[in-house]
């Protein structure tokens, strides 16, 4: 289990390092912290919230769905970051997670949408866009994304749209992994409305804020002990 000293040790740092770029971005910029707690217990996360983290997020629903329930006494914003097959959508559904960051597909904004419809509840989303194009990494395609953003925004209106999200080149090349995130923010500003720009993780979050990101989503960072 994380120590207290070193929870705070952890978002300290990142909290540091996050506001040294953003103000060479803007004073005015705002990031927001995503903790991924997916492969850390419900007392590190536990420990991380009481140095002062209050969104976290979960790639697996029943994970998502565990932690919650064990952690309900805190008032935790959940995120769902990862991929959603469609046999766990109403268990999604049931669980209100405050973002689903990972929509990635027109099909499943379909069935999703279907889904919230009959149950008369919105759930707010992410279009995930596969900036990088590697065929191990899920989203749509850069090409396709305005256009299938604004499909989802006139057809599946249980569906809310927050803005996108994208995972930075897997690459040792600066330059290719800079090329995946001021993709992803040229299409966010194409993108009518779209709030949130959900790009970078532990190793390379400053890059991603420095190219528009304003929602970083750390995990080995934040619960390294």
């Amino acid at each position: 289990m994380l120590t207290k000293e070193k929870a705070i040790e952890n978002l300290d740092e990142i909290i540091k390092k996050v506001e040294f770029v953003r103000l060479q971005v803007s004073q005015h910029k705002i990031v927001q912290i995503v903790g991924v707690s997916k492969y850390n217990t419900s007392d590190d996360v536990t420990s991380i919230y009481k140095a002062g983290q209050r969104a976290f997020g979960e790639n697996k629903v029943q994970d998502l769905k565990q932690k919650q329930e064990k952690l309900q006494e805190y008032p935790i914003s959940w995120h769902f970051i990862g991929t959603l097959q469609k046999n766990k959508i109403n268990n999604l559904i049931d669980l209100n997670p405050v973002l689903m960051h990972s929509l990635d597909s027109l099909d499943l904004a379909e069935e999703l949408d279907k889904k919230l419809k009959s149950r008369s509840k919105t759930m707010n989303c992410l279009l995930q866009i596969n900036s990088s194009y590697e065929e191990s990494k899920s989203g749509v395609e850069p090409k396709d994304a305005v256009d299938i953003y604004e499909t989802i925004q006139k057809n599946y209106l249980n569906i809310i749209l927050k803005g996108v999200m994208s995972i930075g080149a897997n690459s040792e090349k600066k330059e290719d992994i800079i090329k995946s995130f001021t993709l992803t923010k040229e299409i966010f500003d194409k993108c009518d409305g779209a709030e949130i720009c959900s790009m970078g993780m532990s190793g390379d979050f400053e890059l991603a804020i420095l190219n528009g990101s304003n929602m970083i989503r750390v995990g080995s960072s934040l619960f390294k002990s």
